[in-house]
């Protein structure tokens, strides 16, 4: 009995606390984005961007497979679905159990009017009766796929503290009574978008709510954690389990990978961030280009490699004017060339 409750063990058990998440981001956390993080500062669980259900489920699906591609050193590796169609959502979470992830998150947080429309993503804050159904789809599609590693898929969450107004008291609860593994809380309203400050007192609150039910669903706060030592602190200070980062990642792929500050119970050790040369930085750019073109170049335009061009390239001499070639580019080879030559010049 022993050896069976250990083979089917969620990943979530096994990780630090707190530990750290890369947040789930539109054409950005794509597998070329996530591999340089792999390699440089590998995160404790890493999400793929949001990929639609029903896409899936259509004649776009070759295509929008190309957003579930990942290797092996990514794991943990969560895949994100939004949809609001509950048959969909089953086809695609069997999809993506057959593929071998380790977990399943549902997007009921995301606020472009896009996916809204479609009555996905923060439109289901409005829709507890609909978001349930979601939920029991994905834990449906889970159990139709025959792999053995779907027994031990999770099944987790990413919402916001509530659409128009603060509705905690009553979306969290029952978010947290559906048995799901991780529940990420991103501490701002639909309403409030990025515009305002991350209020953490409220993933507390969420903290105290599943503490007061006595369900064991991870808890992850998210919003404005611009460093390790920032998520270690936040941690400390609401209890949650686990920090997800996002925006502060963005030509970064160390981020992870410094030693992390003490906080008992905690892995790391303290130390000042060490920095990373202007010369690294721009060969790890044209690394992640390559990487871009030869794995998604036949199917995503390449002005969605160069948005991370201006996070890689700033706060030095010349980065502006190295800015502006690159963003003229249209491949990785011409990347390379400009690259070469602006390095002969440090």
């Amino acid at each position: 009995m022993k050896t069976l409750i250990f083979k089917f063990m969620k990943f979530w058990d096994k990780l630090p606390k707190p530990f750290f998440c890369l947040a789930p981001m539109a054409d950005v956390t794509d597998v070329a984005f996530r591999s340089m993080f792999a390699k440089y500062g590998k995160p404790d669980v890493m999400w793929t961007e949001f990929v639609s259900a029903d896409g899936l489920s259509s004649k776009g699906r070759e295509v929008l497979k190309y957003d579930l591609l990942y290797s092996e050193k990514e794991r943990p590796i969560v895949v994100q679905l939004f949809s609001s169609n509950p048959v969909k959502m089953r086809e695609a979470s069997k999809l993506c159990a057959d593929l071998g992830f380790d977990g399943i998150d549902i997007n009921m947080g995301c606020p472009d009017r896009s996916i809204e429309k479609q009555g996905a993503g923060a439109a289901m804050m409005k829709d507890i009766k609909k978001a349930g159904e979601i939920i029991e789809a994905v834990k449906d599609g889970i159990k139709d796929s025959k792999k053995k590693k779907a027994k031990s898929m999770s099944i987790s969450v990413k919402t916001r503290i509530g659409y128009n107004k603060n509705q905690i008291s009553e979306w969290i609860p029952f978010l947290l009574s559906q048995d799901i593994d991780a529940l990420t809380v991103h501490a701002r309203t639909r309403k409030e978008m990025s515009l305002v400050p991350a209020r953490w007192e409220h993933v507390k609150e969420v903290v105290e709510i599943r503490n007061k039910m006595g369900v064991k669903t991870k808890i992850i706060g998210n919003g404005d954690v611009k460093s390790l030592e920032d998520g270690i602190r936040l941690a400390k200070e609401t209890g949650c389990d686990g920090i997800m980062v996002g925006r502060a990642v963005f030509g970064n792929p160390w981020f992870f990978g410094r030693e992390r500050p003490c906080l008992k119970g905690a892995r790391g050790k303290a130390s000042r961030s060490q920095e990373i040369s202007i010369k690294e930085k721009l060969k790890v750019l044209v690394e992640h280009t390559k990487l871009y073109d030869k794995l998604l170049g036949k199917v995503k335009n390449f002005a969605v490699m160069k948005k991370h061009y201006k996070a890689y390239v700033n706060g030095f001499d010349g980065a502006k004017e190295l800015r502006v070639k690159l963003m003229d580019t249209s491949n990785s080879k011409e990347v390379e060339t400009i690259i070469k030559e602006f390095l002969k010049t440090l």
